[in-house]
């Protein structure tokens, strides 16, 4: 109950955030060998190319100023920058990714952040903490982190005493199936999140108004809220119109190489 109400009370007190700034990398051709569990074939190099300039284009098109980070041949899922990094009103932190052959991936990272704004504000997790930015879920000042494969109890930890010394706080939620946190939920703003699979019903997110999606369009429970616009992921009808039904205009976007490698829309950019 008291969960309940903290969310039902931070959300009273908050409006959607309007992001003006993201950071992309793009995909290099090494991506084919990426970390992945969907059986779904290898990806096109040059699709997905054609794949993330869109989404560079969407982001742009909804007001944000896209940093794009230039290619990492030294690690295949490099593309998938929000693992790298959580970027808040208040500070930032670089992550310490639960995959081994991914904590490269945050090397200049920092560099990047506090050219962005973060100067001053940019923390560190450390081993033997793990966390990746998937597993982080932002609804007003609380955030909700998933511990998973990727991320464990101790980087969780760190994250949150980071936060609280910002007035900023956070929780845990115990994934059992999915990947990271934000492959099964996201949250939508106004009270809202896009759910599937273990987290329907889940009572940490009881608070929180639930746009169900079905087993069958799981994949489109990752979507991203942008200044009043929801991208989706193309060809997932039913989800486009539970959207569409609770008032969202949507702007949906093919992700089908990046589907392959277990990524999805909120993975491939840093907003803030």
């Amino acid at each position: 109950m008291k969960m309940r109400i903290f969310v039902a009370d931070l959300i009273s007190m908050t409006t959607a955030p309007f992001f003006r700034k993201a950071i992309v990398r793009l995909p290099s051709p090494e991506m084919v060998d990426g970390i992945t569990s969907a059986n779904l074939g290898y990806p096109d190099f040059g699709v997905a190319v054609q794949q993330h300039a869109a989404y560079v284009a969407a982001l742009q098109q909804l007001g944000v100023a896209v940093t794009v980070l230039a290619s990492e041949a030294d690690y295949p899922d490099a593309c998938f920058v929000e693992d790298v990094a959580l970027c808040t009103r208040a500070c930032a932190i670089v992550t310490r990714p639960g995959a081994e052959s991914r904590r490269g991936e945050t090397h200049g990272i920092a560099g990047t952040l506090e050219s962005l704004g973060y100067a001053g504000k940019i923390h560190a997790i450390t081993a033997p903490g793990t966390i990746e930015g998937g597993d982080v879920m932002m609804v007003g000042d609380h955030f909700f982190v998933g511990l998973s494969a990727r991320t464990n109890a101790e980087g969780a930890r760190q994250m949150t005493e980071i936060l609280q010394g910002y007035g900023l706080d956070a929780s845990t939620i115990e994934l059992q199936d999915f990947l990271h946190l934000k492959t099964g939920v996201t949250y939508m703003e106004h009270g809202r999140i896009l759910v599937t699979g273990e987290f329907v019903g889940h009572p940490a997110l009881s608070g929180l108004e639930q746009l169900v999606v079905d087993a069958d369009e799981e994949y489109a429970a990752n979507a991203i809220y942008v200044n009043g616009t929801v991208i989706v992921p193309a060809g997932f009808p039913k989800a486009q119109k539970l959207l569409m039904d609770a008032g969202y205009p949507i702007l949906p976007l093919e992700m089908s190489e990046f589907q392959k490698l277990d990524g999805g829309l909120s993975c491939l950019s840093l907003r803030f």
